[in-house]
């Protein structure tokens, strides 16, 4: 283990930047490929920045920034869990945990501590910064498959009912007002048939 801090963060920012290579189902919105986790990591970055306003309580944005950018870097090593998959939560939830300990513990200290808090914050979902980062990472897969008509969506047959099921009910968490809009454009995506 390195013992130099500046060795540790760049020992760090090497590994995460495989990152980039975890290949998401969500397409891009012009489908021209799908998108990679770095790419969703900043996306939802900018959501923050810009939509912030919009969370059921007043956020600190930087707070939930960090979340975001940290929220998938467990991916490196375990890769990307669709949300619509059937994989078992718990086994995830473990897996997830080894692979935040191990790549969060590269790090040094105060560092170490600090983001592996932060990436457990946003897990666990209790604080009203979680809360609007969770909120916000069911809102940018969402709007994804409205905008790409179908998306995902299509690709595993899920029905107006799983949608509501699964995004409703984080998204109204974090932000009412977000999931009024979202509501209203699955609604439409799914037609009066549903």
């Amino acid at each position: 283990m390195q013992t130099n801090p500046l060795l540790q963060k760049l020992t760090f920012l090497h590994e995460i930047d495989r990152l980039k290579s975890v290949i998401r189902q969500s397409p891009l919105l012009d489908r021209s490929r799908k998108e990679n986790s770095a790419e969703h990591s900043w996306h939802l970055a900018m959501y923050a920045l810009l939509l912030q306003d919009y969370a059921t309580v007043p956020v600190d944005a930087n707070r939930v920034i960090k979340m975001l950018l940290l929220h998938d870097i467990v991916e490196v090593d375990v890769g990307d869990t669709p949300l619509h998959s059937s994989a078992s939560p718990e086994d995830q939830y473990h897996a997830e945990i080894q692979a935040a300990a191990r790549l969060f513990g590269l790090l040094p200290e105060p560092e170490s501590s600090e983001l592996l808090a932060l990436w457990k914050e946003f897990e666990e979902a209790q604080t009203e910064d979680a809360k609007f980062a969770k909120a916000l990472d069911r809102v940018q897969p969402l709007l994804v498959n409205v905008i790409t008509g179908g998306g995902t969506w299509n690709d595993n047959g899920v029905s107006l009912e799983l949608v509501l099921q699964r995004y409703g009910p984080t998204i109204q968490r974090g932000s009412p007002i977000l999931w009024q809009l979202c509501e209203q454009l699955v609604q439409k995506h799914f037609g009066p048939n549903q």
